[in-house]
C-alpha cells in the first residue's frame, strides 16, 4: 500500500477511537503485523506484484472509502 492509503487508515482509526492494538485484536493479528503494514516497511502490506503491474498497465489506482455504517433498525434490502 502507499503512504496515502496508510494515512487514511490511521485517520479512520482515530475517528473510531481505536488504536493499532485494538485493530490487531479485532483482526486476530499481532500488533507487530499491524505496525509493519501501517509503517510501510518491508513486508508492510504491499500490493502483490502482479496486481501492481495490472493496475499500472491499465492506469488504475486503489482508493479507500469509508463504508456505509448501518443504523439500528436499518437493514439491507
Amino acid at each position: 500500500m502507499n503512504d496515502e492509503v496508510r494515512a487514511k487508515v490511521d485517520t479512520r482509526l482515530h475517528e473510531k477511537h481505536m488504536t493499532r492494538a485494538d485493530l490487531a485484536r479485532a483482526l486476530g493479528k499481532t500488533p507487530q503485523e499491524i505496525s509493519r503494514a501501517l509503517n510501510g516497511g518491508p513486508r508492510g502490506g504491499s500490493v502483490p506484484p502482479l496486481w501492481a503491474a495490472i493496475l499500472e498497465a491499465l492506469d488504475l489506482r486503489l482508493t479507500v472509502e469509508t463504508g456505509r455504517e448501518v443504523q439500528v433498525g436499518e437493514r439491507d434490502l
